[in-house]
């Protein structure tokens, strides 16, 4: 299977269990590994045979500056299965990092993998 990339898509959002992160916006940054078989699309050049990723990343820019979810686990399950539903995609990975303040500025980040079935 073809793999579609779409990487470090950046979005602002309320998320966190903080009662100050409740009241800011966090910049979370988003990565996707989307199987997707792009023999079609390469033999028409035409967009249509192809999973537009500019319109994954409408949709999921549009869900997370929206969502005021607690846990970024939440969150990413969400957007996996929006996305999957969304456009048939077989079988994403997903990466979501979000910013924390620990020791310094450090980041926490989790990844699922996920299928449409």
């Amino acid at each position: 299977m073809d793999k579609i990339f779409l990487n470090d898509l950046k979005i602002d959002t309320i998320i966190g269990i903080y009662d100050w992160e409740r009241e800011i916006q966090q910049t979370l940054r988003f990565d996707f590994e989307m199987d997707w078989d792009i023999s079609k699309a390469a033999a028409s050049d035409d967009i249509s045979n192809t999973l537009d990723y500019g319109a994954v990343a409408n949709v999921v820019v549009d869900f997370v500056s929206n969502s005021r979810y607690l846990l970024i686990e939440t969150l990413a399950e969400e957007v996996a299965q929006l996305v999957l539903k969304s456009f048939a995609i077989p079988r994403l990975k997903l990466t979501l990092t979000k910013p924390v303040q620990l020791h310094g500025q450090n980041q926490a980040q989790i990844v699922i993998e996920r299928t449409n079935s």
